[in-house]
């Protein structure tokens, strides 16, 4: 009955320690991953590269070659005056041709920068280094939309390392409860070990050693739960789940297992300490 008793206490202290190790690990994975997220965004913001009307096809092909070849471009596309006015037919209809001419559609070549020389400072250096052809009639971009972007980003990683530091302090204070209701049920057999000449190292060593295996098997329980969600993420969004990158969902697993097991230790150590030290009429408050 009493092996059945405290089996279900360890199991208890196990399931609530990995639940806890889970936030942590959920919200590690997005810190970690704050830069992949903030480079995807910024390296899928398009800037449009407009020629002047009278340029050719193979003149803007040959533009495009000189442009993939700058250090600062990730990709381009080139964009015929045919595929412009099927867009542009998309987005104001099928006849906004009528009121015109000529086709007011020029031939462009659409780029996406690297994600370091999404800045304001860096994209004024961006677009000069695109309009110096004579080819080029104008450079577009949201400017507005990177400057924003920019300062988010910002707020969120902040906004992410607080959440982290709060949580993973909440993470101690709840683990170490949890740790120390399972070790003060023992407290009578410290007690027992204490009177028989034992020395605080020798009681302590049976529950850090098992306390390195509760924080490792409850570390491993917060992974695989970790996993199941990626998975889910990864069948139903797969777009978002090509933002996060895999070494840094490694490192968020590592960064579980040594929280479970330094956690685990840690409150341990000092809960055993402070239970060896008690008088015998403390052991029943």
């Amino acid at each position: 009955m009493e092996r059945r008793r405290l089996a279900n206490a360890y199991l208890s202290t196990v399931i609530s320690i990995s639940l806890v190790l889970l936030l942590v690990g959920i919200a590690t994975l997005l810190l970690l991953n704050a830069r992949s997220v903030s480079n995807y965004f910024k390296e899928n913001m398009q800037v449009s590269v407009l020629l002047k009307p009278e340029v050719e096809e193979t003149e803007a092909l040959e533009y495009k070659a000189e442009v993939d070849s700058l250090k600062f471009i990730r990709s381009s596309e080139y964009v015929s005056k045919e595929q412009g006015i099927a867009e542009m037919s998309d987005m104001l209809g099928s006849d906004f041709l009528s009121v015109f001419e000529t086709s007011p559609v020029p031939i462009s070549v659409v780029v996406n920068l690297k994600a370091e020389y999404v800045a304001t400072d860096s994209l004024d250096l961006v677009t000069g280094a695109l309009s110096s052809s004579p080819l080029v009639d104008e450079v577009v971009y949201q400017k507005s939309l990177v400057s924003a972007l920019n300062q988010n980003i910002e707020k969120i990683t902040l906004f992410l390392g607080v959440f982290i530091a709060l949580l993973l302090f909440i993470s101690f204070v709840l683990i170490n409860n949890t740790v120390r209701l399972n070790v003060f049920s023992r407290r009578f057999t410290i007690r027992t070990m204490r009177l028989v000449g034992a020395t605080k190292a020798f009681i302590r060593a049976p529950f850090l050693g098992q306390a390195v295996l509760q924080g490792f098997i409850a570390a491993s329980l917060a992974v695989a739960y970790l996993g199941v969600i990626l998975y889910v993420i990864h069948e139903e969004f797969a777009q978002l789940f090509a933002i996060l990158s895999l070494p840094m969902m490694f490192a968020c697993a590592g960064v579980m297992v040594c929280a479970g097991i330094v956690i685990c230790v840690l409150s341990t150590y000092f809960v055993v300490g402070k239970l060896v030290s008690l008088d015998k009429d403390e052991l029943y408050y």
